[in-house]
């Protein structure tokens, strides 16, 4: 079988793009064999659209990723201040990135149309993850499902800085009761990396859930998110 993975030899040399073999250049390896076949670094390239006077595009954007460790995440967190930092890198280019980057987040945002099926915390994660896995900032959204517990909508409830975001149990509920949904599935990220909730998580998890008792909108879980996985206070007992 073809290996298909992506890979990109080490751009050592100088030379302008234009000055290689056809075969080597990035765009037109696109054109011809297709997206998928560009390593993370020749895509890189193509935003980029040209290197300096001592390296092409595609070495720039090796350099870029390299200093990154390589990390895809580490990449999107980046503002206009970091990416100017590479040398080569200016205002338009630093755009053109940036651009490409939301462009990328807000495809994730796009409305659920094939309503999957939430059938355990790992089918939440993989909804939800997207939006906030590599977000530089604290943010709770609640996840809306149907009697069958199939997807309606992903909902913004608050926006704080790298340490929290006020949680209101009335914005929580009110938008569950607007978007119809039956039952929902708590979420929320934390930019350090750490999947484990502090007492204020539990708090809030315990308020939220007798609070839904209440009205008939069951609260299912409560997901922390990160780059680095999930944590699901259903899969911990905490339901129970």
């Amino acid at each position: 079988m073809e290996n298909t993975t992506p890979s990109v030899r080490p751009y050592v040399n100088k030379l302008s793009i234009k000055a290689w073999a056809e075969a080597d250049r990035p765009r037109e390896k696109l054109q011809r064999r297709g997206k998928k076949y560009l390593s993370d670094v020749e895509l890189l390239a193509i935003l980029l659209g040209s290197g300096s006077r001592i390296e092409s595009a595609v070495g720039l954007a090796q350099r870029i990723l390299s200093d990154l460790e390589n990390d895809l995440n580490a990449l999107g967190k980046c503002n206009m201040i970091d990416l100017k930092k590479f040398p080569g890198v200016g205002d338009a280019k630093a755009v053109t990135i940036m651009a490409a980057l939301e462009l990328g987040r807000r495809m994730q945002l796009t409305d659920i149309r094939e309503r999957p099926q939430i059938k355990c915390s790992l089918d939440a994660f993989n909804v939800i993850a997207p939006i906030l896995a590599d977000l530089p900032h604290e943010e709770f959204w609640i996840i809306l499902l149907n009697r069958a517990s199939r997807v309606l909508d992903r909902v913004q409830v608050s926006q704080g800085g790298t340490s929290g975001t006020v949680v209101d149990a009335k914005v929580v509920f009110t938008k569950a009761l607007e978007g119809r949904g039956s039952s929902i599935i708590l979420c929320h990220n934390h930019p350090s990396g750490s999947l484990f909730p502090s007492q204020a998580d539990k708090g809030l998890t315990e308020k939220l859930i007798k609070a839904g008792k209440h009205i008939d909108v069951l609260v299912l879980d409560h997901l922390i998110i990160s780059e680095n996985g999930y944590y699901s206070f259903a899969d911990e007992g905490f339901f129970d």
